[in-house]
């Protein structure tokens, strides 16, 4: 009886003791939230960037402001109703809500995105504690993922939020996937199917997070992987996949031009953009909130990798599954990305980091980082400390997203390779210095000539410099490569000028089924009607006006009568 006595009961005390009597860890959940709050509330004062969310919050408008557009949005493309390949209805109703909320008031939309990303850190903290992890680790890389910059443009950045979106989704899903497999009950089993499938209708990243899933599932927790409770899991699994491929194949998207293999010769291509992100994780010194390939070093990222060896080789007790488990999921939720052709997109935001970030934080669990043998209570405040510094780089990176000028001239800086960026910053300066305007709009241009938008302002810059008639065919290609609208208001002053009234009213009338409010288009359309004797179509143009609240001019409701 006296040898029962020495054995187990004082190491339990021993081993709970210090977990009761650490307040970091006693709150940790606050914490957590005060981290957040601390980090990303300053980006409530950042304005538009003009790159895609004065696109999302002011011209789709219209579309926020209904309601029933919730169900809409799952049957067209997030961009245009069909002549977009990006499907992302669950983003949509997210700005659809977003808008009955808070108007156009950029305030409202910054704070959401402040308020997802809270909840997908704690979620996290609480995927990385149900994968084994220990509560002091998995609190200190769950503040890691909190105020770490490489992922400031999924928080800063408005259509960044797709990505916060999809952490929420996938880290539900993968929660309740582990727990499913361990207390068998179907309403676990039915939460992660409907997690899974959200993520699915978020973005097509999410197909990956079945297998990340299974990782950590068959691979990391030793289940037998034909269990019966397992087979159930990848039942819902493929379910969910083809209730979202059913749903897709039925939305009014534009069938894509590219081929199977144009993107497997992409995928080695851009297989590099693994170890330049590595050195964004490790090394946050070379943030680019419009980054390509080309102008992204390697130098980071080398070194990176040089590190992370070095820590896992001096590791005390590394585990080695989750090692493993770590590092293939970074790879595999990272391949999507690594697919998106340069047609397409060559862009390598940083945002896409953030659900692959998890990879690299379970790999660092295992890590010298903290299998070092020193003091729990130690390592905590080192841990807090180095989180402090990124938590200065953060707030320093979130500048970056303030306003067009300001976000364009950063991006120029950093991709002087990108056609687009040095495109976007001429347009900005156009107000502002409109000599260094017009040389980089030309530099753009003569970058690459089939550059979307770049044929439109080249023709604006010649409308500007009185060069109308040689503006037509910049519009008029224009609208070949993106069918951007805008082309048409200029292609009507281009056929005014050549007294081609029918075309100017074609052109016109055009514009306005995409921009229906705007004074001077449907003051110019009034005009052209009066001028060529239709007066109908003239009564009926000036309800429309008046129905928009827009002013008709006294002239010309005396000429309608």
């Amino acid at each position: 009886m006296a040898k029962t006595k020495q054995v187990s009961p004082p190491k339990k005390n021993t081993l709970s003791r210090p977990e009761k009597k650490n307040l970091i860890l006693r709150f940790a959940n606050l914490i957590l939230i005060a981290a957040v709050l601390i980090v990303y509330l300053p980006s409530l004062n950042l304005g538009y960037t003009e790159l895609d969310d004065s696109i999302f919050i002011k011209e789709t408008r219209d579309y926020n402001k209904d309601l029933s557009n919730l169900v809409t949005s799952f049957h067209r493309g997030v961009f245009n109703e069909t002549e977009d390949v990006y499907y992302r209805p669950l983003l949509l109703d997210s700005f659809i809500l977003n808008y009955q909320i808070s108007g156009e008031d950029i305030k409202g939309w910054h704070l959401i995105n402040v308020l997802l990303h809270l909840l997908a850190v704690l979620l996290l903290f609480h995927l990385l504690k149900k994968i084994g992890i220990e509560q002091w680790i998995a609190f200190l890389l769950a503040l890691l993922f909190a105020v770490h910059p490489v992922l400031s443009q999924a928080v800063s950045w408005i259509p960044g939020r797709n990505d916060t979106l999809l952490g929420i989704f996938v880290f539900s899903f993968m929660i309740f996937a582990i727990e499913y497999t361990n207390t068998k009950k179907i309403w676990y089993l039915a939460i992660q199917f409907a997690a899974l499938l959200a993520g699915l209708f978020t973005k097509e990243t999410a197909v990956f997070a079945a297998p990340a899933a299974w990782l950590l599932v068959v691979f990391l927790k030793r289940k037998n992987w034909l269990d019966r409770t397992n087979i159930f899991l990848y039942v819902s699994w493929i379910a969910a996949a083809g209730l979202w491929f059913i749903v897709r194949s039925q939305a009014t998207l534009k069938n894509s031009d590219l081929q199977i293999g144009e993107v497997a010769g992409t995928f080695p291509a851009r297989l590099p953009v693994l170890l330049q992100y590595l050195g964004k994780i490790f090394m946050p010194f070379n943030l680019n909130v419009f980054p390509i390939m080309q102008d992204t070093v390697y130098t980071y990222g080398i070194i990176s990798l040089f590190i992370l060896a070095i820590i896992i080789y001096f590791s005390k007790y590394r585990d080695w599954r989750t090692i493993i488990t770590g590092l293939v999921i970074y790879i595999l939720l990272f391949i999507p990305a690594l697919m998106v052709p340069a047609s397409l997109n060559d862009q390598d935001f940083e945002h896409r980091t953030y659900l692959p970030m998890l990879g690299i934080l379970i790999t660092l669990s295992q890590t010298a980082l903290f299998r070092n043998g020193l003091k729990q209570s130690h390592q905590l405040i080192a841990g807090v400390a180095l989180c402090a510094g990124l938590s200065i780089l953060n707030i320093q990176n979130q500048k970056k997203f303030n306003d067009p000028l300001t976000f364009w001239s950063a991006a120029q800086k950093s991709s002087p390779h990108s056609a687009y960026a040095t495109m976007m910053l001429g347009a900005r300066l156009d107000k502002v210095d409109e000599k260094r305007a017009d040389e980089l709009i030309r530099k753009a241009y003569a970058m690459d000539s089939d550059q979307k938008y770049i044929n439109y302002y080249v023709g604006v810059l010649l409308q500007t410099h009185d060069s109308i008639l040689q503006s037509e065919k910049f519009f008029i290609k224009e609208l070949t490569i993106s069918d951007y609208f805008q082309s048409y208001f200029h292609l009507a002053r281009v056929a005014f000028e050549k007294k081609d009234h029918p075309a100017a009213i074609k052109y016109l009338e055009k514009y306005l089924e995409r921009n229906a409010s705007d004074p001077q288009a449907n003051n110019n359309l009034l005009l052209l009607y009066l001028d060529t004797g239709q007066k109908e179509k003239g009564r009926l143009q000036s309800e429309k006006m008046k129905q928009y609240g827009l002013e008709v001019p006294g002239e010309l409701i005396e000429r309608l009568k």
